[in-house]
């Protein structure tokens, strides 16, 4: 049996390990409005859900077990804002890695 603080730190070190990879795809994409949009109501779902884990108690069972992970929460709605919100390829106004640093 593995002992747990071996566990404990291998999981550390795979989390960390794909949290840096989505850190450096989002370093290096072209941000426009719409992409800070989608990833600001995303992270805000997903914290919200996280910081106020009573939120969704009177909700049926089905949809507690859906949206009550931050993951999956902050996942969906990034998804649906990608297939709703608009995007006009051709008058898109890109914000450089940098600048959306400071945003």
């Amino acid at each position: 049996m593995t002992p747990k603080p071996v566990l404990g730190g291998a999981t550390l070190v795979m989390f960390g390990t794909v949290a840096a990879a989505g850190v450096k795809i989002l370093a290096a994409e072209q941000l426009d409005r719409r992409k800070l949009l989608i990833m600001a109501v995303s992270f805000g779902i997903g914290l919200g859900v996280t910081l106020v884990p009573d939120l969704l108690k009177e909700m049926p069972k089905v949809v507690q077990n859906i949206f009550g992970s931050a993951v999956t929460s902050g996942g969906l709605s990034a998804i649906l804002l990608s297939l709703l919100l608009p995007s006009d390829e051709t008058n898109e106004e890109h914000i450089s890695p940098a600048v959306a640093e400071q945003v």
